[in-house]
Parts: C-alpha cells; structure tokens; sequence
C-alpha cells in the first residue's frame, strides 16, 4: 500500500521508531481499516479496527487539524503507542494530505498500485495458504536428530494442489493472500523464532519452539483464519483435530511375568490409539497420531490434552513402545507406582492387575480431652502425596465430614488450604456427642483419621430416651396454669429444674447421675424449647416459674403433639381443639328466630362465635367489611337467647353513629331479641345502667357513654361484651381499652375489618381483650414479637405470631367467600392544579419542606409538628384558602363535578368521601350550584339516620360524606360510585370508605376514583399506602412481601419520601 512521504514523516515526529516499525508490517499487510472522518470542535475524531491473530482491535483517535499529537484510545490496552494506533494514524494522516492536494495523475496511481502488489513489479492472483505438518528430524540446522512434530507455511498451486512454493515464514508479507491468513501463520512463526530460534526462516519449524501456553491458542486462531492444517507427504490429507480435551495417564498391564508401563490418552478410539504418537510441547499440550507417515495415505490426528503434562508422564508418551518391567514387579507396584499416581491417573485398560488407589491427602482431627471438655484442631496431611493438593478429593472428603458433621449438630473448624485450624473448644455435652455418635463414624472413613492426645472421658450414650410429662397445677381463677413436669428417663427420675435449665441455656445434652447423656438437640426438644422460651417470655416470669395461658391454644397444639400432656390436660385440650381444627367445632343449629338465610361461611362464623362463647372463651370477627358480620353476631346472641331466655344481657359496645343501627338490625333479623340503647348519660336518661338493662337481651351504647359510666357498667351481670369496629379501642393506652379490659365477661367478641392498621401493638391491644395473656404483656410481646418482626423483618417470629393468633381470629376476604358480590374497580385520577394554585402551593411547599427536614432529626419527638406540616401539605394541595394562602380556583372540584354530572346523566350514584370537612362542603356547594342535588354527612350533622335515609330511599345522585363519620356502620349499597377527594397513607380508612358501598347487597360493579393533584404531596401518599397495606396483608392475610418491618409505621424515611 501506498503512503504519502509526508504522512509517514509526520507520524515519525508523534511515535517512536519501534511503534512505526511495527505499524509498517500492519500497513504492508493491509490489517488496518480506517472509518470516516468527523470533526469536533477543531478534532478529528475517526474510529478505526485492527485484525490479526489475536482477534480484532478497536480504537478510536482524537487528532488537531495541525496533527501535531495523536490522543484515544485503543482496546490492546497498550496505550498510544501501540502499533495499531500508529498505523491508524499513518492512514488517517494520508488521507488528510491527500484530499488537501491537487489528484495525482493517473499513470501515477496505476503504477503506485502496482508497485505495492508484488516486490517484483508485477500482479499477482491471491493465493490461498495452509500449513503443513510433518514428523521430521530435528529442529533446523541439523544439529537433533530426535523426530518431532513440525509445521510449515504451504500454498495452493496451479494445479490446485498444496505446495511449498514461495509460502515459506520469511516470505508470507510477499504474497498476495487473505491478511487474516498471513497473519495467523506469522504470528505462529513469530511465537516459534521468539521461543526456541533453532530453525531457519524458510524450514519447518517444530511446534515445541513455541511456548506451551501459547502453542493450542495459535493453532486454533490459524485455523479460525481459514487455513488448513494438511498433512506434507502423499495426499495431503487434512488434520483431524479432535473435539475436546483429554486426559494423558499411565497404563499398566501384566503380560506374562512382566508388567508393560506406557503413557496413553484416554477416550479415544482403538483405530486411533493404535497409532504411532509424538508429543506437541514440553510440558506436552497435545498428542499427535500419525498413520502411514511419510506415505501415500500420510493423515494426522491431533488430540488436545486437559492439563500439561510433565516429567515421567511426557517421557512414557513419548515413548515409542511400552517400558517393560520383568523381575521388579514387586518394587515398581511399591516405589514407582505411588510417585506416578502423583503425576496422573494410572489404569489397567485390560484389567490385567488390581491397582491400588493412588495416594490422598489425609484429613486429621486432633481431639484433645481437657476437665471435661474438649479442643478440635482440623488439617490436612500431605505427607503421602509429596506436599502436593488433590483438590476434587480434598473438597469431597471435607463435604462427607461436614455432613455427618451437620447431621450431628457438631461444629467443626473448616480447615485451612495449608495449616492447622485454630483449636475449637467444646462444651461437654458437644465432646460426648463427638466422641460416642461422630467419631466412630470419621474413623470409618478413607483418608480421614482421628487423633485423640489423652484418654478419652468414658461418654456414653442413655439406652432410653427421655419421657417428659406436663401436668397444670390447681386452677386458682386466672388464665394461668402453673406447669409440673416429671422427666424420667428409663427408670431414673430427672429433676425437670435440671432439664429445664438445660433447655433455656441452649444445653445440646443432659447428663445423667450415672454419667450417661441424654441429647437434647432433638426436633421435639427443639420444640419444647421453643414452647418454654415463648411461655417464659409471655408469662413474664424470668426466674423460671413456667406458667402456661389456658388461651394459648397454639402452645397446647405443640405440646399435644409432642405428647407431653398427661391425662386431665389431654381432656383441657380435647374441649378446645376446635379453634384448630374445624371439624372439631359441632355445627349450631340456625336459632329459629332468626329472619335471615345465613349464607355457608356465615353459618360457620355461627359455629365459630357459638364454639368461642360455650367454652368460655373470646375472638376477633375480623371479615371484610360487608360480609355480614353483625348478622353472624346476631345469630349467636340470639341462639343464646333460645337456649336461655333467661339469660344476662349482652353489651355491645360501638361508635356512636350506628348504635342505632344495631338496634335496627336486631329488630329486623332476631325480633325476639329484646334491645335497650343508652344514649346518654343518667343525668338526661335519669336512671342508671342496671335499671336499664334489666329485662334486656342486648343493650348497645357507644365507646363514648361506655368510658364515662364504666363504673355503672361493671355492676351489671353480662353474658358477652361485643365491641364493633373495635379499632377505635386499639390504643392501649386509650380510657376505652382500659375500660373495656376492666369489664369482668364470661365472652368477649371484637368486631372489625381492620385489627390492625398501623402497627402490631394495635393487634395486642385487640388479642389481650378476647385472650387475656395469649401474646403476653405488652413489654413481652414487644421482646417476643413486635421488635423481631417490625424492625428485623422475622419471618419465623411472624409464622409463629399467626399460629398463635390463628384460633382466635376469624378472617374471611371477599374474594374467598363472596363471588357472587360485583367486581370493584379503582382508578386513580391526576388533576393539574390551576397555575394560580400550583404558585402558592410551591411556594408554601419549599418553605414546609425545609422546616420538615429540620424537624426529622428527632422525628419521635416532633411527631406532632411533622404531622401538623404533612397536614397542612395535603390541605394546600386541595385548596389554598383551608391553611390561608390566598384564593385560587380548584381543578379538583372542577373534575368532581364533572365526574358527578357524567355519572347522574347514566343512572349511578356517588358517595364522595374526603378526610377535610370544609373542602368537602365546598366541594357540596359546588355540586348544589351546578344542579346536582346531595346528601351531606358529618361528625357535626344532627340527623344522622335521616340523612341516610334520605340517600337510601330518595334519588339525589350525590352523598358527600366525612371519612370520620362515615367510615364505619353504614350500609349505602344504593350507591355504585365512590370518589376518594383527598388520599391518605392509611388504606385501612379508605377501604372502610369505600366498603359502605362494595358490600353483600351490592348488585352493581362498583367504581372507585381516587382524585390526586399531580406533582404534590398526594402523589407520594399513593405510593406510600401501598407500601403500608403490605402489613395488614402479611399479619392476618398471610401476604408475603419483603420490607414487612418498614410497612409497620410512617418512618422518617418515609416522610422524608413524601416531600423529596
């Protein structure tokens, strides 16, 4: 190729002499090609690639239009001085001075072209090249006479034959050949001159001068250029080169009296292995099979081995026939065998002598006995196999000990690649368990071996296991039984204080007075463990008096199940078995005054509340609103009711918007129920509780009366507390809790949807008032479960919290159950605020959110101030006038009453729900001016059930109604839409919402339209409810999700979430 003068002079002045020496063989090879030309701020930048035998190379260069320097880069990772960059640059230089120059003529260009064919001035057709192999003697200047395996450079002839020709090393850059070609094979040759230079340019070079390393990377890249490997004599048959690697070994076969010792590959055909064979290598790389060498029919076959071979190994292949040992058999089989089983795997290929197995590493524990205990020290011992690692039997033997290892419970010291592990110390009860159940066992191992420094304590295993039987002290009253065990074991009585000691330490055995031991890491005793840590930690009891809560049904489960329960504990089990097991639970009759068909999980809610409230026992209702909880309740008091006309009335305890409510549904669905409601306290009613109640099956009051007049309601004789849409009591700390829990019932039923909507303390302070003691006091719970699951996201302690619980909370979801109930669908609307709005909210937003930020570094102790700010955020996205910042037109309102207009027109009806009392009744206004006509409900509005009947049995197409005071106990079923105005980050609050509606009665598909301000705080509180929705499902659903801990309370991450 042709270079202009001045393009080669420029790129000497930028890069060094042995840069442009090596450039100029890419050049005359034509191995580099260069892209188009672009120019960036007075640089030309070009991308170009370079082939050769190691693959391609790619680069790019940066050079100023004066080309002074050269800058990029280069894949070789050499830097710029590499000769691809240099040749780049050398094009790219000739290319610029060329189009800044008048064309040459073309008598000019023809002959340039031509001179740069051939160095002899003519043309030449490309030719196509190969490379010869030939087992030869020596390896140039005759100066070896050893045959070996060689390869030379060969070309297609006229006759379309291989020849030698003119294809020698020296002269591949001459030809006119495929540059990829030419420059796999010299990069071989070069390989082989730099390796060993004992061949002349143009002669066969043997394959051992180049490195080993190097050697099968090169073939395969010559032959991955095209060119083929032929065999030199006859007819030049192409070499089989066989898929794969092998493996070399040693083969060792008796003939007569005399063993034959030769190298073999194995794997390979008879036909191949037959074959007259040379090494490629020192260390050998390959194995070359040549049939009828030098011959008409000369073919090659060529196999690669998996690993280099060496010394004995390499010596024995490349041996011409087998080494036969007559009269030493004996000294071979014990001095020579062992060191070449060292080298490679060593086999009889006719089974002609037993071998025996090559020499392994040994891995040795050392067990040294000190008062009582024991020291482990794990290494490996080499000393058979020369201080050489065999890491496939190391890593196999290592596994097998660790295995009996695990299935002992037995920790055991990894060992070292080299080296003695640090030494272990043991407990007594892990040595007895070492020395009597594991060592027997290692001892029987291959390549493991045992060491003991003193005389081992004499341990001995118990020939009987431990029976352990639990039996409850008198009842005195409470819900705690005090639990007695007797632990015998054959006919030795153990004091349970020892085993129970044991146990709560984490003792892995106990050791009998006759110095036997019983093992304690046992499945049941795990078991029993884990039922003595919960009772003492639910209990209380820390200085070990171990008591047991007669509603903790999941822990009598475990111990039935272990068989730990004597008799009369058995029977305590027996009677309450049912709240596990279904079946167990006899079904109720349905009472015959109940006016209404039970559906089939409400009759099992029946059984359920009928099983709870017989045995003396509470529970949590906690089906999803709409499901019929009140009728199930109903149904219970009124099958009561028939069995015992007679009987002490029920309190029912609700808020105050619908113990009216429950009035009415008792009228309409047990008319033979008689109900009372207290409505005021005695000051306006004028007679007290008991006067009120006497005569009454139920009497309903609202948690308000029930906190005031707690004392009043504590004289009264009940057969049951109910507390509807309990959540309101779910604070521990409330007067409504205190006063509910200080209420003396036989029974005690929780109704709600929500048992939980922020955190699980809410779900204690719910369980503790139908389970007193069940999940323990409130500091144990915390330790127990809440700390475990909220802020280490336990899994196991969360399984555990839901079998606890499981009995006494009865959850069925609307998808279970309700098929048949029309589908519900959610749809979240973005509302652009005016441009009014969105200046006075951005403005007040970066001035909260600075303040917020400074208050989240103690965000407990701010919690008010940050939840004032977050308040008055969501407000200003709604409207800036409800926090005072001026006026501005609501594109919210403006798409309710669209929405709301659109709705009316198809025949729907609407409730519209918002949390802010005053946007709702601007929202009211807006919808009266545009001829729609509504209802209106809040915490402040005076006829109540006349409103809702007005809805219920009027067609206004609108019902604007408080989260606060329609959340709960209402049926509006009248109603198909639903629209949330303001979200909020407690999805239990909406679903109540929007559950008035979606519920049993329901016979239309229900939409739902959540209205948010883009691009404000609404939007991140859309995304946090989700999150926060993932606790309720994991707890009382079985959810799964991953960051359960995060979704237990609003965290400052997650108020620092809301106004990032």
């Amino acid at each position: 190729m042709h270079m202009d003068p001045e393009a080669l002079s420029i790129a000497g002045e930028i890069f060094s002499p042995a840069a442009m020496a090596r450039a100029d063989r890419l050049l005359v090879y034509g191995s580099v090609e260069v892209g188009d030309v672009t120019t960036s701020d007075g640089v030309l930048v070009v991308s170009a690639q370079s082939f050769g035998s190691a693959g391609y190379e790619h680069l790019e260069l940066r050079v100023p239009a004066d080309l002074t320097r050269v800058s990029g880069w280069c894949s070789c990772g050499r830097g710029p001085e590499c000769e691809h960059s240099c040749a780049a640059a050398v094009l790219l230089f000739d290319r610029v001075i060329s189009a800044g120059r008048p064309p040459r003529p073309e008598w000019q260009r023809t002959l340039d072209e031509l001179l740069t064919v051939t160095a002899g001035g003519h043309d030449e057709p490309p030719v196509d090249l190969c490379l010869f192999l030939a087992i030869r003697r020596g390896g140039g200047h005759g100066r070896s006479t050893a045959l070996t395996l060689t390869a030379r450079p060969g070309m297609r002839g006229t006759r379309g034959t291989w020849i030698k020709g003119r294809a020698g090393w020296s002269g591949l850059p001459l030809l006119s050949a495929d540059p990829r070609a030419r420059a796999a094979l010299d990069s071989l040759g070069r390989l082989g001159r730099s390796g060993n230079g004992a061949f002349l340019s143009d002669e066969w070079m043997p394959l051992s001068a180049v490195p080993p390393h190097s050697l099968w990377m090169q073939l395969e890249a010559v032959v991955a250029a095209g060119v083929p490997l032929v065999a030199a004599s006859g007819a030049h048959h192409p070499v089989q080169i066989l898929e794969g690697a092998m493996t070399a070994a040693v083969a060792v076969d008796r003939r007569g009296s005399a063993l034959h010792v030769r190298g073999i590959v194995e794997g390979l055909a008879d036909e191949v292995v037959s074959l007259p064979s040379w090494v490629v290598g020192d260390p050998a790389v390959a194995v070359a099979f040549v049939a009828d060498r030098d011959g008409d029919d000369e073919r090659f076959t060529l196999a690669r081995l998996a690993t280099p071979v060496t010394g004995a190994v390499r010596g024995l292949l490349a041996r011409t026939g087998a080494l036969a040992i007559d009269g030493g058999s004996d000294t071979f089989l014990r001095d020579y065998l062992p060191r070449l089983q060292l080298e490679a795997p060593v086999v009889s290929p006719k089974g002609t002598i037993d071998l025996p197995p090559p020499p392994r590493p040994v891995l040795e524990l050392s067990v040294d006995h000190r008062a009582g205990r024991a020291c482990v020290a794990v290494r490996w011992d080499r000393s058979s196999t020369n201080g050489r690692r065999d890491e496939a039997h190391e890593v196999f033997t290592w596994e097998t000990v660790a295995a009996i290892a695990t299935e002992l419970r037995i920790e055991l010291p990894q060992p070292f690649p080299a080296g003695s592990t640090p030494p272990r110390l043991w407990a007594p009860a892990e040595a007895a368990i070492f020395v009597v159940e594991a060592m027997p066992r290692l001892q029987a191992l291959e390549n493991v071996r045992v060491t003991v420094a003193d005389e081992a304590v004499p341990y001995r295993a118990a020939a009987e296991p431990a029976f352990v039987e639990l039996r409850t002290g008198d009842d005195d009253g409470s819900d705690w039984f005090d639990l007695h065990a007797r632990v015998t074991v054959g006919d030795t009585e153990v004091d349970f204080s020892e085993l129970y000691t044991a146990l709560v330490v984490g003792d892995r055995a106990l050791f009998l007075p006759d110095g036997s031991y019983v093992r304690l890491d046992t499945p049941a005793f795990d078991r029993l463990r884990t039922v003595i840590d919960e009772a003492r930690t639910l209990a209380d009891r820390p200085d070990g008096e171990l008591k047991l809560n007669r509603y903790n049904v999941g822990l009598w489960e475990d111990l039935s199940d272990l068989g730990l329960l004597a008799a009369q504990e058995v029977e305590w089990w027996l009677r309450v078995r049912g709240l596990t097991d279904e079946a167990a639970i006899a079904p109720v009759p349905s009472p015959e005054g109940l006016r209404a068909t039970l559906r089939d999980y409400q009759r099992a809610g029946l059984d359920w509340l009928h099983f709870l409230r017989t045995q003396g026992l509470g529970g949590v209702l906690a089906d999803d609103m709409g499901l019929g909880k009140t009728v199930q309740t109903i149904a219970m008091m009124e099958v009561a009711r028939e069995a015992d006309p007679r009987m002490a009335p029920f309190l029912i305890v609700a808020p105050t918007s619908v113990v009216g409510n429950w009035a009415r549904e008792c009228a309409a669905f047990a008319p033979g129920l008689r109900v009372v409601t207290v409505t005021s306290t005695q000051s306006r009613r004028s007679i007290p509780v008991a006067e009120a109640a006497d005569g009454a099956h139920v009497v309903v009051t609202s948690y308000a009366l029930f906190r005031l007049e707690q004392a009043q309601y504590a004289e009264v004789e009940w057969s049951g507390l109910v507390l509807d849409e309990a959540q309101q009591i779910k604070n521990p700390s409330s007067r409504g809790y205190r006063a509910a829990r200080a209420l003396s019932v036989p029974f005690t039923l929780v109704i709600t949807g929500t048992p939980m909507e922020n955190n699980l303390l809410e779900l204690w302070a719910l369980i503790s008032l139908v389970a007193p003691g069940l999940l323990g006091t409130r500091e144990s719970f915390t330790a127990m479960y809440r700390t475990p699951i909220e802020k280490h996201s336990d899994g196991a302690r969360l399984d555990l919290l839901r079998r606890r619980i499981r009995p006494f909370l009865l959850r069925r979801t609307k998808e279970l159950v309700a098929a048949e109930l029309p589908s519900k669908q959610e749809t979240v609307v973005e509302v652009t605020l005016h441009p009014t709005h969105r200046t006075l909210y951005d403005r007040r937003f970066h001035r909260e959110r600075q303040r917020l930020l400074g208050l989240l570094h103690d965000a407990d102790g701010n919690r008010f101030a940050i939840f004032r700010s977050l308040t008055m955020l969501r407000q200003l996205a709604l409207d800036p006038a409800l926090v005072d910042e001026g006026e501005a037109p609501s594109a919210k309102l403006d798409a309710l009453v669209e929405l709301v207009t659109e709705a009316a027109a198809e025949g729907h009806r609407v409730l519209v729900l918002s949390q802010f009392t005053r946007f709702l009744r601007s929202a009211r206004d807006r919808c009266t001016e545009a001829g729609l006509p509504s209802c209106y409900l809040d915490g402040a509005t005076t006829h109540r059930q006349a409103e809702i009947d007005r809805f219920r049995q009027g067609d206004d197409p609108a019902f604007f109604i408080s989260l606060k005071a329609g959340g709960v106990g209402l049926n509006l079923v009248e109603a198909d839409y639903v629209v949330l105005l303001d979200p909020w980050w407690n999805p239990a609050v909406e679903d109540q919402a929007i559950d008035r509606a979606h519920r049993i009665g329901q016979t239309r598909p229900v939409i739902v339209y959540r209205l948010v301000a883009a691009d404000t705080i609404e939007e991140k509180v859309v995304t946090l409810r989700e999150t926060k929705a993932e606790l309720f499902s994991r707890v009382l659903d079985g959810g799964e999700g991953e960051a359960f801990g995060e979704a237990t309370r609003l965290t400052a991450a997650d108020i620092r979430s809301l106004i990032d």
